[in-house]
């Protein structure tokens, strides 16, 4: 029995209408598209360059999806204005000092806005909020760095290449001393000087690292000077009194040598009279004949026969 034409199609329907909704349901898992009707909340940020940013790009927050661009358009004169759709559950975890950069989702994939930072003493985004962008490198400015750093190292390669032949060629200073074994021995006898010189220093270390062992060790008498009050208090005293005789000794020879340019003073008249100098002379020369006499008289004496008991009694006391 042949089935009617329209329970033929009711089946048909219904079977097509199944795999509609089947359809409708892989498509909404797949492309998580279910959260386009979940509660959005609108943030706002400005960029100089988007770097190619569209209309439904992903936004992720510490790697996880958050929300959506949800349109990019010029601001002023020459920035571009990027919305986003936000899903509400994800604003507790946004703050107001968040910063937003453009990225790639993988190294040559789609373009992505990543959230990055906040405060934890800092509000949550609201509706209508604009966030900060932070500054990233795009693939044109690290080609470009790329294409300095070459240029940079062609230079440098070229005046290595120049120097390399100056060397060779003996020119410059170090030319110089890679060719001429004269100013290498010079270097040589130098450097052997040095040595020596350190070698000097090392033992001259050595002696005052003795010396102030010695200063040290008891009983010895550079210990007493740096330790012993008494000795350095009388060395001190020592020294006072040794500034004050000299100091004595410079006002007296200072007199002296005023009294001996005055002519009135007696040093003055003994060293600037002639007259008063012979005279001197003649007086000691006198006193000096004078004492002969004086010991010729009492030689004769002790020989004279009144007195000649008494000197004799004297030598025998003194015997």
């Amino acid at each position: 029995m042949n089935e009617s034409p329209n329970k033929r199609a009711i089946t048909v329907g219904v079977f097509v209408l199944i795999g509609i909704i089947f359809l409708i349901a892989g498509i909404l898992t797949i492309g998580n598209l279910h959260q386009t009707f979940s509660t959005k909340l609108h943030v706002t940020t400005i960029f100089d360059d988007v770097n190619g940013l569209q209309k439904g790009n992903n936004i992720w927050f510490s790697g996880v999806k958050i929300g959506t661009v949800k349109k990019v358009e010029f601001f002023e004169k020459s920035r571009v204005r990027v919305i986003m759709n936000i899903d509400e559950k994800a604003q507790e975890y946004i703050r107001k000092d968040a910063r937003v950069k453009v990225s790639t989702d993988g190294f040559i994939g789609n373009k992505i806005l990543v959230i990055t930072g906040g405060s934890a003493n800092m509000p949550a985004v609201q509706e209508g909020d604009t966030l900060g962008i932070e500054k990233t490198f795009s693939t044109e400015d690290i080609m470009n760095t790329f294409q300095e750093n070459n240029k940079n190292v062609l230079a440098i390669t070229s005046d290595f290449k120049t120097l390399s032949k100056n060397l060779v060629d003996g020119h410059g200073s170090l030319g110089r001393l890679l060719k001429d074994e004269d100013i290498y021995e010079n270097i040589s006898n130098t450097t052997a000087s040095l040595k020596k010189a350190s070698d000097r220093a090392q033992a001259l270390m050595g002696s005052l690292s003795v010396f102030s062992a010695k200063l040290n060790q008891k009983g010895t008498f550079a210990n007493d000077l740096v330790t012993d009050t008494v000795v350095f208090n009388n060395i001190k005293k020592s020294v006072k009194e040794l500034n004050q005789i000299a100091d004595t000794a410079a006002v007296f020879i200072a007199n002296l040598n005023e009294a001996s340019r005055n002519p009135k003073t007696p040093v003055g008249v003994l060293l600037h009279d002639e007259v008063a100098g012979a005279q001197l002379k003649s007086s000691m020369k006198n006193l000096e004949s004078g004492s002969k006499k004086l010991d010729e008289d009492l030689e004769a004496l002790q020989h004279n026969f009144l007195l000649r008991r008494y000197f004799k009694k004297k030598n025998k006391e003194k015997k």
